[in-house]
């Protein structure tokens, strides 16, 4: 069969709408003015790692479910503009949305909108079948739909990866995806043993190489049995947004892996395409190039003692 898909990405399509707030936690008061303007913009986790991957020149896919509404509107000019096929499931509930406050110091705190989905969501069978055994690999969101496309994509051949996000390693609605993902990104922000629970992921599952992100602490690679640190990497501008770092970190670290380069290789290319994305304000999309992401990766190498 032939694999004209690098990476289907699966779930995450939406729309945030973005508030500067001049601190975070917001102290409560009757209003707040509002002076960088409240913005809506389309661009979930899915949407951007499926930016970040064609960005890096992976012939990407996207499937989720979209409403026929101007957010769904909004989403698929997205992927017209950067030239990412996308696969839209009809959904009456409307398509997904969520608030971002953005403090002054690129931190982040989403508010997601959980009306605009039905327990019952099931991406079609045929069309699954049909685009995974057309991929190399498929990336997953964490979104509902997902857990239950999870068997037909391992029939399928495709490896697999997904982002657990900020798991607290127990509520067991993640599970499903941590153990049957080859590559697993996470959040360390909310775990209090990231080494624990990385181990459990590798024991439990099928994860090759599970990767914590730790903000400015940097990253945690674990692979083959050995933990090492993964060390930030200078932004080349000022940090002015977190929003869609992890994303740009799991697509540079998948456009490694799919390229050959060994583990550890992979993480420099997803810290360095971390570091770029938090200079990008939430209110644009501007992933990193093939050419600018080896070159800075090759810069900080030679910098290495």
């Amino acid at each position: 069969m032939s694999r004209d898909i690098d990476v289907l990405v699966l779930g995450g399509a939406g729309v945030d709408t973005i508030v500067y707030v001049p601190e975070l936690p917001l102290p409560y008061a009757d209003s707040y003015m509002i002076d960088s303007g409240i913005r809506t913009r389309a661009g979930q986790t899915g949407d951007f790692v499926a930016i970040g991957l064609s960005g890096l020149g992976l012939r990407t896919h996207h499937l989720d479910f979209l409403g026929e509404d101007p957010e769904g509107d909004l989403v698929r000019a997205l992927h017209r503009e950067h030239g990412i096929a996308l696969t839209a499931v009809p959904q009456p509930a409307g398509t997904k949305r969520a608030v971002n406050l953005v403090g002054p110091d690129g931190r982040r705190l989403s508010l997601y909108d959980t009306s605009r989905a039905h327990a019952d969501d099931r991406f079609p069978e045929d069309t699954l079948r049909t685009l995974a055994g057309a991929g190399r690999h498929a990336h997953v969101s964490i979104t509902h739909p997902c857990t239950h496309a999870l068997p037909a994509l391992r029939e399928a051949g495709v490896s697999l990866s997904t982002d657990l996000h900020n798991w607290d390693g127990e509520n067991p609605y993640h599970e499903p995806f941590a153990y049957a993902a080859d590559v697993v990104f996470l959040s360390a922000a909310a775990l209090t043993d990231p080494e624990r629970t990385m181990r459990r992921i590798a024991e439990r599952g099928r994860a090759e190489v599970v990767v914590a992100t730790a903000g400015a602490e940097g990253a945690y690679l674990l692979t083959e049995g050995v933990l090492t640190h993964v060390p930030t990497v200078a932004p080349p501008a000022p940090v002015v947004d977190s929003n869609g770092a992890g994303d740009a970190f799991a697509a540079a670290f998948l456009y490694g892996r799919l390229s050959g380069e060994p583990p550890h290789r992979c993480a420099l290319y997803g810290a360095v395409a971390g570091a770029h994305a938090c200079t990008v304000p939430s209110t644009q999309t501007d992933a990193i190039g093939r050419d600018e992401l080896l070159a800075r990766a090759a810069s900080f190498e030679a910098l290495r003692p």
